[in-house]
């Protein structure tokens, strides 16, 4: 599947009619200045067109309640800031085109009584030759002088909203029903297959069912406990007092509270509180006593819990109490008492028995234990109870948070056993006409091990398959898109994404060469508030148009930008090891977003609202799908990707100058790149975009450097938890790249500059790489398409 092997053929020129959209000419949504423009009017008046009309736009309010949705936001012909845009449309040239005035009244009528038979006949011939080509899903088209055989582009015949009009909230409601079903009587395992069965009853070819051996961290036979020493009081980590008799001694409340890959065995130690674990709670620990072999009481959120336990573990600690402050959960009932879960494994190896444990350094061959601490999660009713705190708040002080002063020692017991399972993916292919080796991969996820009651896999479910259903039904008419699209379905999620990570792995050099981007339907709705975008910078862009689609008055979207910051899923192994671009809407509730992040890392068998209280007409359900399928035909239909260059070196710069101990020289390179992108996109991507213009080698060529630039930014290694790929902040609140902000912190506990400085160092060599990726580029231009011109 190398380039070389690769038969170029020509995209056709794009005659769609253009629509209104209300972004269309935002000055908002325009990251630069560059002016990337193409006569519209022009192109038209060359192919026949000249007398066409794009009619009155009304532009339509959107809903997220609502069911109906106007596709005018987000038409086909609309084409993402910085590409190319329309200008102003110049009518004039109709006077060109003026009907010459008969000699006399007699010769005049008889014209037109012959104008008025042709155009009859015209119309009738018309409406055949119409008739038949929309029969076989084909519009005929035409052929470049010099150029290969042309392939009908399939936005030619049907516009977005035709694919996507089978995309309604009673499809995903009927597939949402079905699974949730099901869950009741089958095994943990037997999803796949019917999935699998489903997909291809709808004409899905080449469903594979791909199935992986992995080892993973599971309750043992008996609750993991915290035994205060002072009074000899055993409780579970849900804080209920441990009774040998009771008969919810082996209740999955009980059982299911644990860290998996946590180290195993007993630890009495004294609990040290350390708040949220950064590293101003650190050094105010350290300073006041020492943490070694102790147990740190944490705070979840803000950080990602695998590099709070990195910087735990490098500070001597020797076990930890992780709980949730009930001042930070916006989503879970009673949360006091609540039990939970989480996965130490965030997507960075699988554990397969007998076999290669990955590519990150991070895992540690044939052992099941990522830390070599002891890791509890426990309720933050067992925090009070450990330390004598009141159950509730001051009437009238509204939530007060947890803040323990007093040492307490405990007996910390962890149970878990290492255990062999099968896990098994779902993929399914539709194949595409014109790039057939290029893959937009879209991902979900189904029931698993240990989903317990939750149905939020059903609701991920229950879109793709909707979304399959949809498409299939349209190449049954004879569209295709010309780009493959995978559907993917994964196993495995909870126990850090083992799943997508063991198929990409094994298929990671066709990947890295082949997958243009990775679409995420992984939780469509957490909340019902606003829809919440997060995209590579390169698909910023294309981000926004579908997330303006339903900002309007009835709906207030939270923020105004699209952010690149890490999220929770499946797209860990193709983001930081691949380096694919990556997109995803959510709905969520606003106040979850504004409250600290990383909070996902928990994991609640109880407790937490239902698909239906949040999303009871599964309204949300659809305008997500709606809009998450917009996305994946534009990347999988246009002949010129949507990505957007010049987006990867604002970002860079904006973020380096956020930065403190950045040079002047420094910023120099960023700003070097800037220009040098700037230069390829006005020189590279106009010409391409440009139906006069558009030769195919031109087009492939420019199609894999757009795909492979995000490349040059995934460094060798950074530290649990977080990103490699630096283009990624870890939260809206961050200016500053994730790999850069890691190190000004952890430099603090050790007072050195070294760690900023190596981490400075590998963002350096990525933009240097970048720079001479773009110059290449340009270089193959200017040396191979000019001298073939």
């Amino acid at each position: 599947m190398g380039h070389s092997a690769m038969a170029f053929q020509e995209i056709n020129s794009d005659h769609r009619v253009p629509a209104c959209s209300p972004y269309l000419d935002n000055e908002d949504l325009q990251p630069t200045n560059l002016e990337l423009e193409w006569d519209m009017e022009t192109v038209l008046e060359e192919h026949g067109l000249e007398h066409f009309d794009g009619g009155d736009c009304d532009q339509h309010e959107g809903n997220a309640q609502g069911t109906e949705f106007d596709f005018e936001y987000f038409h086909p012909s609309v084409s993402p800031k910085g590409r190319f845009q329309r200008l102003d449309e110049d009518l004039s040239y109709i006077s060109r085109y003026k009907t010459p005035v008969a000699h006399n009244n007699q010769n005049y009528l008889w014209l037109k009584f012959k104008l008025f038979c042709i155009a009859i006949l015209g119309f009738i011939t018309g409406i055949l030759i119409g008739h038949y080509a929309r029969k076989d899903g084909l519009c005929p088209s035409q052929t470049i002088p010099g150029t290969f055989p042309s392939f009908p582009s399939p936005s030619q015949t049907y516009s977005y909203e035709e694919l996507l009009k089978e995309v309604n909230k009673e499809s995903i409601e009927a597939h949402f029903r079905y699974f949730a079903q099901l869950a009741t009587n089958e095994n943990e395992t037997g999803f796949g297959k019917i999935l699998a069965d489903q997909w291809t009853s709808f004409g899905l070819n080449e469903v594979q069912l791909t199935n992986y051996s992995v080892s993973i961290d599971v309750p043992g036979s008996s609750p993991n406990t915290v035994t205060l020493r002072s009074s000899g009081q055993c409780f579970y980590p849900s804080g209920e007092e441990c009774n040998e008799h009771s008969e919810h001694h082996h209740s999955p409340d009980h059982l299911h509270s644990f860290a998996a890959y946590s180290a195993k065995g007993t630890l009495e130690a004294e609990v040290i509180d350390v708040q949220y674990g950064n590293v101003d709670d650190l050094k105010m620990a350290k300073s006041t006593t020492n943490v070694t072999n102790k147990i740190a009481l944490l705070k979840l959120g803000y950080l990602p819990l695998a590099y709070k336990l990195y910087l735990l573990e490098d500070a001597g600690f020797g076990g930890v109490l992780a709980y949730a402050d009930s001042c930070d959960l916006q989503n879970v009932h009673d949360q006091s008492k609540m039990s939970f879960w989480v996965s130490l494994n965030r997507g960075r190896c699988s554990h397969s028995p007998g076999g290669d444990s990955g590519s990150d350094t991070n895992c540690k061959q044939n052992e099941s234990n990522f830390t070599s601490m002891l890791v509890q999660p426990i309720s933050e009713s067992l925090v009070k109870k450990l330390f004598s705190l009141p159950e509730d708040p001051a009437s009238g002080s509204g939530c007060r948070r947890i803040q323990v002063l007093q040492m307490e020692t405990v007996i910390l017991q962890v149970q878990t056993v290492p255990a062999n399972k099968t896990i098994t993916n779902v993929v399914g292919y539709l194949k595409g006409t014109t790039f057939p080796d290029r893959y937009v991969i879209v991902g979900s996820h189904h029931k698993g091990l240990f989903s317990f009651g939750s149905l939020t896999w059903a609701s991920s479910a229950a879109t793709i398959t909707t979304l399959i259903q949809a498409l299939m039904m349209k190449t049954k008419q004879g569209w295709r898109p010309q780009r493959t699209i995978i559907f993917c379905s994964w196993d495995g999620t909870a126990f850090g994404s083992i799943g997508s990570h063991e198929w990409a792995k094994d298929l990671s050099i066709v990947l890295q060469g082949n997958a243009v981007a990775y679409i995420s339907l992984h939780n469509p709705v957490k909340g019902n508030t606003t829809i919440y975008p997060v995209a590579s910078p390169s698909l910023q862009q294309l981000a926004a148009e579908g997330k303006t689609f339903n900002c309007t008055k009835r709906v207030k979207c939270y923020g105004s930008n699209v952010s690149s910051v890490q999220v929770q899923g499946d797209a860990d192994f193709f983001i930081n090891h691949l380096g694919i671009p990556f997109l995803q809407f959510v709905y969520e509730d606003l106040e979850s977003l504004k409250g600290p992040g990383f909070l996902s890392d928990c994991v609640f068998p109880r407790n937490m609202k239902s698909v239906e209280e949040i999303d009871r007409f599964f309204n949300l359900h659809e305008t997500i799908a709606k809009i998450t399928g917009e996305a994946v035909l534009k990347i999988a239909c246009e002949p010129v990707l949507p990505f957007n260059a010049l987006e990867i070196a604002i970002e860079i710069q904006n973020k380096l100058q956020g930065t403190n101990a950045v040079t002047d020289e420094f910023l120099a390179k960023a700003r070097g790149l800037s220009d040098i992108v700037q230069l390829f996109q006005s020189y590279m991507m106009r010409p391409a975009n440009d139906p006069k213009e558009r030769d195919p080698i031109r087009v492939r060529m420019l199609n894999d450097v757009l795909h492979n630039m995000e490349k040059m930014f995934v460094i060798q290694r950074a530290p649990p938890g977080v990103y490699r790929n630096i283009l990624y902040s870890l939260d809206e609140n961050s200016s500053r790249f994730a790999v850069l902000q890691e190190a000004l912190e952890f430099g603090k506990l050790r007072q050195s500059n070294e760690t900023f400085q190596g981490a400075l160092s590998m963002v350096l060599q990525s933009i240097n790489s970048a720079q001479h990726f773009f110059k290449a580029g340009l270089d193959v231009f200017e040396n191979v398409l000019d001298k073939k011109n």
